[in-house]
């Protein structure tokens, strides 16, 4: 009987001794990314939520059924996405692949082959990109008019700015060398169609594509969450989302298809204004409705971006508008009177001066609105200071500079790229910036973020001395950007982007210190495991050790 007593004194004693968690992290190098960048070795988590950081000196305090030895290897906060078209990558997955071609010849042979094993009422594809082949214009119909007399084909330019479609596209369409669009242009040759539509034009082909089914929409979900997870990525923005999408998210989250999360700009249309901007933002900690995409102009690459002087490669050209400067600034002071921020798309110079004085207009001074510019990317050198005197956001995509490196100069000209992809000196107006790659117009994966963002090299290691390196951020920077401060750009600061007590558990494991690594370990590095409210959700095997 006394043994039996002491036994129980011993069990009541150990459970006094040991709190309990649902999953402890230990022998790891945990980068908090908290104020100070403190760095632990051991986390331990319950319920989705960090309950305690620190040293070895936690395993003697709590008791976890779960433990997973860290083995030295390296732990971030999850990394998070703040400007990517998470659902349209999704949706675009079905799409032949024309990232990477390097003639027109060659997408023409994708399509080819596709059309002989893909049986659909549209050909699609995305992804090509005339600046990166030898004949660097605009390619024309008239192969696709031969190739595919009776089938329509809908082919997306890589930045989502401009398409080349066939005549049956066009005839389905209603576009003939009549039409005219606001804020967007049906590119001719002596009169006659050429098939590319810019900008606004674009959308005249959209409202006619057919139609999928909300199951296999959710099974594209699932599959870009896959895609995602495997690089670390826990949360997302994704930009720009119209009323069925947000529909398909709700529905996806209900039935427990996804754990990413996502933080939703609207898209600027009716349907979204009356049923969302009089209403509280939506926010359920998986999904979490932010604010309203606009665009202002077009992008560099198409040469839709607004400038203020015309395009060093094409006489008296300024660029598009995509929406007129009072009917922004009308969208402007109406936000102004909800919960929601306001993000608007501006590339080029004159787009970012125009949405800028709006901006200044409209929030008068001092405010923690965090109204965004989504890329910013060419500021004129008297306008930079907007940023910093009315608190507004910089998202910006480092990819962008070194994927446009080899022509953007050609567009804008040696002294407008002093001012282009100005990382760090935006930065310096409010002291953080948040990060994005906007895929699928770049890759998915944020460690070409931090590369490109700290060396300002693509992945051939050119050029040696960085592109516009006095813009390149510094590595703790680089790593706040996409973890942090893009939590901080959605207004989730509170609940992720670093690893504290309080926290969400979204975290990933990584082989190498980002802090220290070469360029070519960061390059190549690959994640190894992914969590989510503490669940693991992507583990790499063959790279754990």
């Amino acid at each position: 009987m006394k043994n039996i007593f002491y036994l129980f004194i011993l069990i009541l004693f150990s459970a006094c001794k040991n709190d309990h968690a649902d999953l402890i992290v230990f022998n790891a190098k945990i980068y908090t990314v908290n104020q100070n960048f403190d760095t632990a070795t051991v986390l331990v988590i319950k319920k989705g939520t960090i309950i305690n950081i620190g040293n070895q000196s936690l395993l003697d305090k709590y008791q976890s059924a779960e433990k997973y030895d860290a083995k030295g290897n390296f732990i971030y906060p999850g990394f998070m996405d703040a400007h990517c078209h998470f659902t349209g990558y999704a949706k675009d997955k079905y799409k032949l692949a024309l990232f990477g071609t390097k003639s027109f010849d060659e997408v023409v042979a994708k399509i080819i082959a596709y059309s002989q094993h893909n049986q659909r009422e549209w050909i699609e594809g995305r992804g090509w990109d005339q600046n990166d082949w030898e004949q660097k214009e605009f390619p024309t119909k008239d192969t696709l008019d031969k190739l595919f007399p009776n089938t329509p084909v809908f082919l997306m330019r890589i930045d989502g700015h401009a398409i080349l479609c066939n005549q049956k596209a066009l005839d389905i369409a209603g576009i003939d060398e009549n039409t005219k669009i606001e804020g967007g242009e049906i590119i001719k040759n002596n009169g006659k169609l050429t098939g590319m539509l810019i900008d606004n034009a674009s959308e005249i082909v959209k409202k006619v594509l057919p139609t999928r089914s909300d199951d296999e929409i959710i099974q594209d979900f699932i599959k870009a969450e896959n895609d995602c997870a495997s690089f670390g990525l826990t949360s997302v923005v994704d930009c720009g989302i119209d009323h069925s999408t947000i529909e398909l998210l709700k529905k996806a989250y209900s039935q427990k298809k996804l754990s990413i999360k996502t933080a939703a700009m609207l898209s600027l249309d009716e349907e979204n204004i009356s049923r969302y901007l009089h209403q509280k933002p939506y926010n359920d900690k998986q999904l979490h409705i932010i604010g309203y995409k606009v665009y202002a102009d077009g992008a560099l690459g198409s040469r839709g971006a607004l400038l203020l002087k015309e395009y060093a490669d094409r006489h008296l050209h300024l660029g598009l508008q995509l929406i007129p400067t009072d009917s922004l600034k009308k969208i402007a002071t109406e936000i102004a009177k909800s919960n929601y921020q306001l993000c608007v798309h501006a590339i080029g110079d004159s787009a970012n001066r125009m949405v800028l004085k709006i901006y200044a207009e409209v929030l008068q001074g001092e405010n923690d609105r965090r109204w965004r510019i989504e890329h910013a990317q060419v500021i004129d050198e008297g306008d930079f200071h907007y940023f910093g005197e009315y608190q507004i956001v910089p998202s910006v995509q480092p990819t962008h500079a070194t994927s446009d490196m080899y022509w953007a100069q050609d567009r804008v000209g040696a002294q407008r790229i002093k001012n282009a992809y100005a990382y760090q000196k935006l930065l310096m107006q409010n002291q953080w910036i948040p990060l994005g790659t906007d895929f699928p117009v770049e890759g998915v994966n944020p460690l070409q973020t931090f590369y490109a963002a700290v060396f300002r090299i693509d992945q051939n290691h050119f050029p040696q001395n960085g592109f516009e390196i006095e813009n390149a951020l510094t590595r703790e920077q680089a790593l706040r950007g996409m973890t942090i401060w893009a939590a901080k750009s959605a207004f989730e600061e509170k609940e992720k982007g670093s690893l504290e007590i309080g926290k969400s558990a979204d975290f990933c494991v990584l082989p190498i210190d980002l802090m220290t690594a070469s360029p070519a370990e960061i390059s190549q590095a690959k994640v190894m495991r992914t969590f989510i409210n503490g669940r693991l959700i992507f583990e790499n095997k063959s790279n754990i050790h």
